[in-house]
């Protein structure tokens, strides 16, 4: 419709909503971040799709759905499952693996290193008393 026929006919346009790109552009000005937000969806979707494809890998659906069961290798799911994870920075790790920290823990040595890295750096000690009323006051040592 032209403008004189909606002024004719009365009618008013509506504007048209904006659609999910469009608010991602107007969110987001720089591509970088318009780039960086959309990667994070489609990571999202990858996420819950394997997810999902895991769930149904070892859960037994009811038969009154009449879906066979899918006899798959969960390997590869678990994979990507993972990878995707680790793109978030979370790490996933199996209880007693041969990697020696235990998991990937700190080990002793280097939590006793860590330890001393931080006596070196503030030799002031702060200690926290979350019960109250607390009074310090002066004594003598005793001779014994």
């Amino acid at each position: 419709m032209t403008e004189e026929e909606k002024k004719k006919t009365g009618k008013k346009e509506e504007p048209k909503k904006p659609g999910f790109f469009a608010k991602l552009k107007d969110a987001a000005e720089d591509k970088e971040e318009q780039m960086m937000i959309l990667s994070t969806f489609v990571r999202l979707g990858i996420l819950v799709w394997s997810g999902a494809i895991l769930t149904l890998a070892y859960v037994e659906l009811p038969e009154a759905l009449k879906i066979p069961k899918q006899d798959l290798d969960p390997t590869f799911i678990a994979s990507v499952f993972t990878g995707v994870l680790a793109t978030f920075g979370v790490q996933t790790s199996k209880k007693g693996g041969s990697t020696g920290g235990g998991g990937g823990g700190v080990s002793k040595s280097d939590m006793e290193k860590l330890i001393a890295a931080a006596a070196q750096t503030a030799p002031a000690q702060t200690i926290r008393i979350e019960q109250a009323p607390v009074q310090i006051t002066p004594q003598a040592p005793d001779k014994k």
